[in-house]
Formats: structure tokens, C-alpha cells, sequence
């Protein structure tokens, strides 16, 4: 009889109740905790570049401002002293180089201030933060017997630090020849 009951209670219980198939509950919150977890990673990924991009957007600006008041000064060779500005020194708006508006006709000497004042007019519009943005350029007299002036073209600004929610300093500085 016990063989019996034996015989019964085995035939009577389904066959696949033994092994589960498909997943837990359990296991699909694992799942998509692991997921949840990687998509946070890609978050910071973009949001770190996005920072990157724009740090380097700016810098790149800084190149081609420091590069267009270098172009000026190559175009008026005849008063390179000129051309000195110290951050204060702001040039002084002679209507030289104009668009739109018909040109009034310039000494080298108010080209040169012109030029400085219209370009440190466009960096603060084309730097972040323009209130803190200051530029200067340093004009070194050649001292006998080099023939060469030294020029220096330095530009400071102010950038958001996203990590600390204040504020970071950052100059470009480049130095030639002419």
C-alpha cells in the first residue's frame, strides 16, 4: 500500500513544476537595476562632453580674437608701439574701419586705436562671462642690433565650473614676432 501512495503522489504532481523556466521577479529588478545603472554612466558621459565642447568652443574664440588683432597689427607695421594696450586701455572708437558706414580717413596712429577698441569691443561678445574679460597686448621695442619686435597678446575670461558652481579663470597668451 505505502508503494501505492507513493506511486500516486509522483504521478500526480506535474511533470515541469520541478524546474522554472522564464524569469523572477527578482531577477528582472537586478536586471533593471544593472540597466539603470549604465544609463546614469551615459548621462554623465554627455553631460561631460556637452562641458568639454563648450570649453573648447571658447578657446577656440580666444585663438581667433588673439590671431585678428595680430592680423591687424601686421596690416599697420608702421606704429607697432601703438598697438600696446594694457587691459585698462580700452582704444578709442575713431569710425577707421566701419562697415556699412562710409570710412573716415585714419593716421596709422588712430587705425591702431581703432582697431584695439572694436577688438576688445568683440571679445566680450564673443567670450562668456564679458564683464570679467580683459585683453592686452604688450609691444616690445627691438633692442639693437635685433630687428624683430616682440608681441604679446593675452586674454583672460571667466568660465562657469560646472563641478564647484562657481567660477574659473582662463587666459590665452601667444607671442610672435614681427
Amino acid at each position: 500500500m505505502n508503494q501505492r501512495i507513493f506511486q500516486q503522489r509522483v504521478l500526480s504532481q506535474p511533470v515541469g513544476r520541478a524546474r522554472q523556466s522564464g524569469f523572477s521577479l527578482i531577477e528582472a529588478l537586478v536586471a533593471f537595476l544593472i540597466l539603470s545603472i549604465g544609463m546614469l554612466g551615459i548621462a554623465s558621459l554627455q553631460t561631460m562632453s556637452l562641458k568639454a565642447g563648450h570649453t573648447a568652443t571658447v578657446r577656440m574664440a580666444a585663438v581667433m580674437k588673439a590671431d585678428e588683432i595680430l592680423e591687424s597689427i601686421r596690416a599697420n607695421p608702421a606704429v607697432l608701439l601703438s598697438y600696446a594696450a594694457s587691459t585698462a586701455d580700452s582704444g578709442a572708437d575713431n569710425g577707421c574701419s566701419q562697415t556699412m558706414v562710409a570710412a573716415v580717413q585714419c593716421s596709422p596712429t588712430q587705425l591702431a586705436a581703432d582697431d584695439i577698441f572694436r577688438w576688445k569691443r568683440s571679445l566680450t561678445d564673443v567670450l562668456p562671462n564679458n564683464a570679467s574679460t580683459t585683453a592686452s597686448v604688450v609691444v616690445t621695442p627691438p633692442v639693437p642690433p635685433e630687428t624683430m619686435t616682440d608681441i604679446v597678446v593675452t586674454i583672460n575670461w571667466s568660465e562657469r565650473d560646472v563641478d564647484s558652481g562657481g567660477a574659473t579663470n582662463m587666459n590665452y597668451s601667444v607671442t610672435t614676432q614681427m
